[in-house]
């Protein structure tokens, strides 16, 4: 066994015509930094479930992803937060959604599960819930950037002229997540994200939702990114360590099974990161790009973010 071992991903859906030459090297600066905190965790002997709330933090607070501090705004042009993450040595987890005012929802997540008797907790109760764990919380304003401004702009601007398009890159990708396998051989996941832009109705996609868009058990744990009403349909993180599980699959060939060749079938794309007991770890995507990245027990950090862009653990389709 190779651990400990740290897999990251800041949103499936990355597109070269969508990001600037910066915002990509910010992007990959913050992902080398997030493998880095999450990390220096487990080579400090802590279990996988701090390396993952470290590395998302790191994350949540990056503005170049759609989670935390840079996410998408819904068509009332709010951010709504949604988080989770799921212990696989005990099989406790803890999510949250629709959150208005946490700076760190997979913080909240963790509290959820550490210190309530539930699984899930939803808007005012779930700030509500975080005021009494002191979690920190900010005025709305602090998710605020420009960028994604502008993009609840542009899909007002087309819906209001009758042109709407599905963007899957604008809508549905940006989620960040990350996995651990610690010095004893246990495993965590996590998740987090800022929704889809233009969204309505309080809707809340697959990052908060165990076995959706997160899950982990002994052998397996999981993350997704990608459009969340097909990975919810599909159980995806569950099936994905059922197959391993029950079938017997690789962790790549299970990945990639439902990522690759399910999800596309039944009319989703996305990516995942999936990382087994034993170290060995798959990040399939079947989009332009996907900001991910590893770290093992020598504290390099490995980025990538296009399919040109040859990683460890890269399971691509066929094209």
């Amino acid at each position: 066994m190779d651990a400990p071992v740290l897999v990251i991903h800041g949103g499936a859906g990355v597109e070269r015509a969508g990001i600037t030459p910066k915002e990509e090297a910010d992007a990959r600066a913050s992902l080398e930094a997030a493998l880095r905190a999450g990390h220096a965790q487990l080579k400090a002997g802590k279990p996988a479930m701090d390396a993952v709330a470290a590395a998302i933090t790191v994350l949540e607070d990056a503005p170049q992803f759609n989670a935390g501090r840079g996410a998408v705004f819904t068509h009332d042009g709010k951010n709504e937060l949604d988080a989770s993450l799921m212990d696989g040595a005990t099989g406790k987890a803890g999510a949250v959604a629709g959150v208005r005012r946490v700076k760190n929802p997979i913080l909240l997540a963790r509290a959820v599960m550490e210190k309530s008797r539930h699984v899930m907790m939803v808007g005012d109760g779930a700030e509500a819930f975080a005021r009494e764990q002191r979690i920190t919380l900010v005025d709305p304003s602090y998710f605020r950037t420009e960028k994604r401004w502008q993009q609840l702009q542009k899909a007002l601007k087309e819906e209001a002229s009758g042109q709407a398009r599905l963007d899957r890159a604008l809508n549905y990708f940006g989620t960040v997540g990350a996995l651990a396998l610690d010095a004893q051989g246990h495993l965590a996941a996590g998740t987090s994200t800022g929704g889809m832009t233009n969204k309505r109705y309080g809707r809340v996609g697959d990052a908060p939702i165990i076995g959706a868009g997160t899950y982990a058990d002994a052998r397996c744990a999981v993350s997704g990114t990608g459009w969340g009403e097909f990975y919810i349909r599909a159980a995806a993180a569950h099936e994905i360590c059922a197959r391993v599980k029950h079938a017997g699959q690789s962790i790549t060939r299970a990945a990639r099974g439902v990522i690759n060749d399910d999800i596309p079938k039944a009319g989703g794309d996305g990516g995942a990161i999936a990382l087994a007991s034993d170290g060995t770890f798959v990040l399939p995507f079947n989009t332009e790009g996907m900001y991910r990245g590893w770290i093992g027990a020598d504290g390099v950090p490995h980025v990538a973010v296009y399919a040109t862009d040859a990683l460890k653990g890269d399971a691509l389709p066929a094209r």
